[in-house]
């Protein structure tokens, strides 16, 4: 059960710029550069102020991209579901390397992630496993299979490494800890979110028109309510004081009142 604080939109949050630009998804690494992916196949990369700093013209080579994971920015990495490729890519958005994972018995996976060391975890969707893996391919690790540890079906979209842990996100079923050695810590039961991250050891998500904010040691949730205006907005990403909404044509910046 979770206490909540609640802040109205009273609390405002107070528009700082527009960056015009037209995005199918976006990400924030933590030095709030700007990532978008855009209709035309491309990823541009800009800094915090707006401006250009470096833009990636092959994105479509493997088809739609379902994961961008920007938490190391000297490696964004681009994941292909229907090819099961993951792209790496350097802090210019130049292509480094590209890693089939059917070529190493990961027919399909459902979600990718940047390690703290340089490797990646992985979600095994055929064998219900979390893996972790070199660029390379190979295999440093792996969980339990998921269905023999859990008594409920998860398929993490979203995995998040990050304060010595592993987060994997399933909106239909919450969010699943693990430590660095593939072992179970908690779950917590974030369903229903359209997002999640982790930021400041907290685990942020949007549901419906209300930003949530859940402290993972004392379960204590703030919750802001997102003013009407908001209506047109795609997709949300938080870092630090800041608000990063997608809309039709724009990334809109706010100072945030959290």
């Amino acid at each position: 059960m979770f206490a909540h604080a609640s802040a109205g939109a009273q609390d405002s949050f107070k528009l700082v710029r527009k960056i015009p630009v037209i995005a199918a998804d976006f990400a924030i690494d933590g030095l709030e550069n700007i990532y978008l992916l855009t209709p035309g196949g491309q990823l541009r990369k800009y800094g915090p102020a707006g401006d250009s700093i470096a833009v990636f013209n092959d994105v479509k080579r493997y088809g739609k991209v379902y994961g961008l994971d920007v938490s190391n920015p000297l490696r964004p990495l681009l994941f292909y579901k229907d090819f099961s490729t993951v792209l790496f890519l350097d802090r210019f958005l130049a292509r480094k390397a590209a890693l089939d994972l059917r070529r190493v018995e990961i027919a399909q996976a459902s979600a990718v992630a940047n390690a703290y060391d340089n490797n990646i975890w992985v979600f095994d969707a055929l064998q219900s496993k979390l893996k972790k893996l070199d660029e390379s391919g190979r295999l440093l690790l792996e969980t339990p299979d998921f269905r023999q540890l859990f008594d409920f079906p998860f398929q993490p979209e979203k995995i998040v490494d990050g304060n010595s842990q592993v987060y994997l996100f399933d909106p239909k079923a919450g969010v699943l800890v693990f430590d660095y050695y593939g072992t179970f810590q908690k779950k917590y039961p974030a369903t229903g979110w359209r997002s999640f991250q982790v930021v400041d050891r907290q685990l942020v998500g949007v549901q419906d028109a209300t930003l949530l904010f859940l402290n993972p040691g004392t379960y204590l949730q703030r919750q802001y309510q997102f003013p009407s205006s908001f209506g047109g907005f795609q997709r949300y990403q938080v870092s630090n004081s800041k608000l990063f909404a997608l809309g039709k044509d724009s990334v809109a910046i706010y100072n945030a009142p959290f």
